[in-house]
């Protein structure tokens, strides 16, 4: 690293994406099919609707994207029952969780969230100069009291994901109700909610109506899972107008690109295709928990496009044992999960094919 780097970020681990398909093909030289399960990607692809008309509007590419992205934060804000200045938009929702530490922490102040969450709210801390406290995780799940008792004089922001990634758990609704009741006034809580389409239901709290009622609360949700739109990298929040106010202060100009403003204008009309690709993946999800089981796999429910399964040994080895058979899965020892595959939901051949190359890879004792 360069002798004139800023000393904060010397310490910071970049974060660790997933192996793209080009990338497997130049190292191994694989022929055939690849499949990805390793990004959380939705593998139905986008909607249909959104593909046709980015079509129509590849001519306008010689001009800048509407900086305020008014008709889409519009729409969005109409489909949640919000006011226009109650929504932000951002280059992916990590570019807004950027904007939230830049906004509200100085340097020295704390953060606080989970161990096992993801990533890059310790990363972004790190960056800025924050001290990120990250709380033990009971079974697997975030836990709320400790959360509570890890907030300190000088927190500003806590950052919860639900689910949580990469163990898909889920904070239950009651859990949830009870730590709005004693959570600081003072300290802003982040709800990462890029899972949200798959998650919500009878025991998801509905955290935007906390957003409704005026408390200090930020939504996240992402256009890159349910919507199939990863690449063109848009995230949203949505938070009372002083909170959007003081994050659009730290957004860089012309942060969402033409194609996402008009990809996701059309995605959201696009109920069908969200539907389709929720029930294939609850689907997708119980032939998993059926043959892991069977495998005698130790796995976590997973209310997101994801599963986390547990192979007792070094993972390491069923990794790169699937990465020869064309298959990408993500491999999260920078979590503390050294023996953890995190593998996203595919499509019931891709799934398929996945069980195949564990079962080969177990019953030939690889490991």
């Amino acid at each position: 690293m360069h002798n004139l780097a800023r000393w904060k970020i010397r310490s910071v681990k970049p974060y660790v994406p997933g192996k793209p398909i080009e990338e497997l093909t130049r190292e191994l030289g694989i022929k055939g099919e690849i499949i990805k399960l390793a990004s959380n990607e939705n593998p139905l692809g986008p909607s249909p609707k959104a593909m046709e008309m980015v079509s129509r509007y590849i001519k306008e590419l010689n001009l800048y994207p509407d900086d305020s992205a008014y008709s889409l934060t519009k729409k969005i804000a109409e489909m949640n029952g919000l006011s226009t200045d109650e929504v932000i938009l951002g280059n992916g929702s990590v570019e807004i969780m950027q904007m939230i530490d830049l906004a509200f922490v100085n340097p020295g102040e704390s953060i606080v969230t989970s161990e096992k969450s993801f990533s890059l709210y310790k990363i972004i801390g790190d960056i800025v100069g924050a001290r990120v406290i990250e709380t033990p995780m009971k079974d697997g799940k975030i836990d709320l009291n400790l959360i509570l008792e890890d907030i300190k004089e000088d927190t500003k922001v806590v950052f919860i994901d639900n689910p949580t990634n990469p163990m898909g758990t889920l904070c239950p609704k009651d859990e949830v109700e009870d730590f709005m009741k004693r959570v600081p006034e003072d300290v802003i809580v982040v709800w990462d909610e890029a899972y949200y389409e798959y998650a919500r239901g009878e025991h998801f709290k509905e955290t935007i109506d906390y957003v409704k009622q005026g408390r200090n609360v930020i939504v996240l949700r992402t256009f890159s899972k349910v919507y199939g739109l990863a690449g063109l990298r848009l995230g949203y929040a949505f938070a009372k107008k002083e909170i959007i106010d003081a994050l659009g202060r730290t957004r860089l100009p012309f942060n969402v690109n033409t194609m996402a403003q008009i990809a996701a204008y059309y995605a959201l009309e696009d109920t069908e295709h969200v539907r389709k690709s929720v029930e294939m993946n609850s689907k997708g999800l119980e032939y998993l928990y059926e043959e892991f089981s069977k495998m005698n796999l130790k796995f976590y429910k997973s209310w997101g496009n994801f599963i986390l399964v547990d192979l007792g040994i070094n993972s390491d080895k069923p990794y790169n044992f699937l990465l020869k058979k064309g298959i990408i899965v993500r491999p999260v020892k920078n979590y503390s999960l050294p023996t953890c595959l995190r593998i996203t939901v595919g499509t019931p051949s891709q799934n398929q094919k996945l069980v195949e190359g564990l079962k080969e890879f177990l019953e030939h004792g690889y490991s």
